[in-house]
């Protein structure tokens, strides 16, 4: 089982998944299939509108299982806060300022 994200750093983003006998062919066809998944990502501001959007729009809670995941926006210059995958997850989505919580395990 091959598990890829694909984003193009500028609001989109995509996920696939797929299993096959060889790993390179499992790993070929989980990025056609996260090519074919993509979604936009909203951008916003926080605090004045001046350049461009660069950080979440609005508070959101994201629950699976008993792991629950907050993003909060922040501060231009802030970073994104919080543990390396949704530093990565984040970066491949193109937001540069979030503020991460995460509990659970």
């Amino acid at each position: 089982l091959a598990v890829v994200l694909l984003g193009d750093e500028n609001g989109h983003i995509g996920l696939g998944q797929n299993a096959h006998k060889e790993v390179q062919g499992a790993i070929k066809g989980a990025g056609s299939i996260a090519r074919m998944n993509l979604i936009p990502i909203r951008k916003g501001y926080w605090g004045n509108k001046i350049k461009t959007p660069h950080t979440i729009p609005v508070k959101i809670l994201g629950k699976n299982g008993s792991v629950s995941v907050r993003l909060i926006p922040a501060p231009r210059g802030t970073g994104i806060v919080g543990a390396p995958t949704i530093k990565t997850v984040l970066h491949l989505a193109g937001i540069e300022d979030c503020y991460t919580n995460t509990v659970g395990k």
